[in-house]
């Protein structure tokens, strides 16, 4: 059993997109805002931006450091999550659900083959962690 949602893909830098029909909802993993810390700010681009796959789109400001976001699939922005805004934290507490960042009309299905799976992800996790 994964300790990540299965109805995702995941990246390598640790975000997360589930699609439903066009629109992809993106997100950073558990493992992704233990290693953050408390998060205290989260810039996130406006609605409308475009972006390609593995282009950053954000940044995550913890009480250790400042991280960029990068998207796992290419789309427009159609809606950033404004909870972050007053609630910066629900990144830590909900990384799946509440703490999502932002959500794309995806604009390229083949961004999806470079993705990982839930297990597959979490073996990258422990094969990092090894060092």
């Amino acid at each position: 059993m994964s300790t990540y949602p299965d109805d995702r893909f995941y990246t390598k830098s640790h975000e997360w997109v589930r699609v439903e029909g066009a629109t992809g909802t993106i997100g950073i993993t558990d493992h992704a805002q233990q290693e953050l810390g408390e998060v205290v700010f989260v810039d996130l681009p406006d609605v409308g931006e475009l972006f390609d796959a593995g282009q950053e789109f954000g940044t995550i400001e913890s009480v250790k450091a400042v991280s960029e976001v990068f998207l796992p699939i290419a789309g427009e922005v159609v809606e950033v999550n404004k909870t972050l805004v007053d609630e910066p934290g629900a990144v830590n507490e909900d990384p799946y659900g509440d703490g999502w960042l932002v959500k794309l009309k995806v604009t390229s299905d083949g961004d999806m083959a470079g993705l990982l799976s839930a297990a597959a992800y979490e073996k990258f996790v422990e094969e990092e962690a090894k060092g």
